[in-house]
């Protein structure tokens, strides 16, 4: 059962996600992720691939939402230019509207030390402000603009990983393996709370981006065993 809820879809040629070896486990797919997403992955188990053979990611999407970020509001755990953005409850906007606009991140960090070579994602004030907005706002990578990479980046902020100069984000499996589907059984619940159409295929895609085939049969225990009351 356990192998047909989670399987590795199949790999494809372009070029996404650089791939690294994880531990042999069936049905899971081998996957470092690169900062450099152009809304296409990669699932090869070539671990010799050029990095320069990994394109560039793309530009925002037009007219999405862009929560901005500074030095100020990471340290003191500020989630305000989320709500201004969004509205105090979360649902100003409505989510129909959220998946068509996307959600992204500018995040103006200014290091003390301007020879500091850490990524973004390595800064730990940077990333306990993503878990606080995580914390508030479980359902938020589904309206990332993915194709940007904003999930990548999103998840790199959570989810323990190392920096490959070949590479990229390298994380690790089964970290990645649980905070996909953490995020599935939110994301699913969220999407049909909403009446949003094809909430599997909308789920599915996101775990797919990530590395992670979705089989139906974990939907069907889904919505035949509901959720506690929160």
């Amino acid at each position: 059962m356990a192998s047909a809820l989670l399987s590795r879809p199949p790999i494809t040629r372009k070029k996404w996600f650089a791939s690294s070896s994880l531990p042999k486990r069936p049905h899971l797919s081998p996957l470092s992720v690169s900062f450099n997403p152009t809304g296409n992955f990669d699932l090869s188990y070539n671990t010799d691939q050029d990095a320069s053979q990994v394109g560039p990611p793309l530009p925002p999407t037009d007219g999405r939402l862009e929560i901005v970020l500074d030095n100020d509001i990471l340290r003191r755990l500020d989630l305000s230019p989320v709500c201004s953005l969004m509205g105090e409850s979360t649902q100003a906007i409505d989510p129909k509207e959220l998946l068509q606009r996307t959600v992204g991140f500018t995040i103006n960090y200014e290091r003390e030390d301007s020879s500091d070579p850490r990524e973004l994602s390595e800064f730990p004030e940077i990333r306990l402000w993503f878990v606080r907005l995580d914390a508030s706002l479980p359902w938020l990578p589904v309206v990332l603009d993915w194709r940007a990479g904003e999930l990548a980046r999103y998840t790199a902020m959570l989810v323990p990983h190392q920096m490959s100069l070949r590479l990229g984000v390298v994380f690790n499996p089964e970290a990645l393996e649980l905070f996909v589907m953490k995020k599935v059984f939110i994301v699913y619940s969220w999407l049909k709370h909403h009446n949003i159409p094809k909430p599997k295929l909308k789920t599915s895609d996101m775990a797919r981006m990530l590395g992670f085939g979705i089989g139906d049969e974990l939907y069907d225990l889904i919505d035949s065993n509901p959720a506690l009351p929160s």
